[in-house]
């Protein structure tokens, strides 16, 4: 009996793609080039599963064609707005994620881009690399404390409660979030947390990390009229999808200190990145490394591993988005 045909948009572990040689009739990126639309319609018309990841836009023009052969898109990722799944759903195609794997790491980074903002490590670092520091004095790269400050999730799921955790039980800090579908009431008193409306978390909050998923229902959440209700010293954390946020007026913001800082991990339009962000010294940047350690990146691909050997089973895959 054949193996079914897998192809996979980027270079995954190998760990990940040792197993799936073994297990499919797979093809592999080994140029880790990215698909053009054109071949992921090639890719869906030639395969059984296809496995993008969430930089591939998978969207209802790639998933048009009459000759998709692909039953379900694995999908190496949590996020999914990169997916039409109303044209994946109306191609007959089942489409999967990969959830809980990437918590930690992405609450990790999180965390980290809180504490560079308010710390200026970054800015820091960059002062003592350009040979301009000339040694400690009480005024020198003054910062803000992190211990016992306000923390304002927007969202408040697995990644949110991870990164509360973290602010609340090794910080202090006390947890407001804004989340339509909250968690277990248990949850919310483990952290003692408040729960408000988005509007009322960022104006009572000292750092404002945000959680939601990205696509129509949150584009530009954060917008020029919500980042004035921000307090002046505030600092926004991204770590969610860069469409949360309006790119022209977080830049606006920073450079005119309407609030103190942001750590960025992802961006509206990326890898291209605005411009404007280079100018804004009071603003961490990272390339999207929110997934990114080993141990995480194979978790993600086994996950994917898991779904496919569910559905070729003739099972429901457990992370079944259509």
């Amino acid at each position: 009996m054949s193996k079914p045909k897998v192809i996979v948009s980027r270079k995954w572990p190998e760990q990940v793609e040792a197993q799936l040689k073994e297990l499919y009739d797979v093809q592999l990126n080994v140029d880790d080039i990215p698909m053009t639309q054109e071949q992921m319609q090639d890719a869906l018309a030639n395969c059984d599963a296809f496995c993008p990841t969430v930089t591939d836009p998978v969207n209802a023009e790639v998933l048009s064609g009459d000759n998709i052969k692909a039953k379900i898109i694995g999908s190496y990722g949590v996020g999914y707005n990169h997916l039409d799944l109303d044209a994946a759903k109306a191609a007959g195609l089942t489409v999967t994620n990969t959830p809980e794997v990437l918590t930690d790491c992405t609450a990790d980074i999180a965390m980290g881009l809180l504490l560079s903002a308010a710390r200026r490590i970054g800015e820091g670092e960059r002062h003592l690399r350009n040979g301009e520091w000339t040694g400690w004095r009480p005024t020198h790269m003054v910062a803000t404390k992190v211990t016992g400050k306000t923390l304002g999730c927007i969202g408040f799921g697995r990644i949110a409660q991870a990164m509360a955790t973290r602010a609340h039980f090794g910080f202090g800090m006390k947890i407001n979030f804004s989340d339509p579908y909250p968690p277990a009431q248990e949850v919310i008193n483990k952290f003692g947390a408040t729960q408000m409306s988005v509007e009322e978390v960022l104006q009572t909050s000292d750092f404002v990390s945000l959680h939601c998923p990205g696509g129509k229902d949150t584009y530009h959440l954060i917008n020029k009229e919500r980042i004035e209700m921000m307090k002046p010293h505030a600092i926004l954390v991204n770590s969610a999808r860069g469409d949360v946020v309006d790119n022209q007026a977080l830049i606006a913001a920073l450079k005119a200190g309407t609030i103190g800082g942001a750590g960025l991990d992802v961006f509206e339009g990326e890898p291209a990145l605005d411009p404007g962000f280079l100018d804004c010294e009071n603003a961490v940047l990272l390339p999207h490394l929110g997934s990114a350690s080993i141990e995480t990146r194979i978790a993600m691909g086994e996950r994917v591993l898991a779904n496919l050997k569910a559905f070729f089973a003739g099972d429901i895959p457990k992370d079944k988005l259509v």
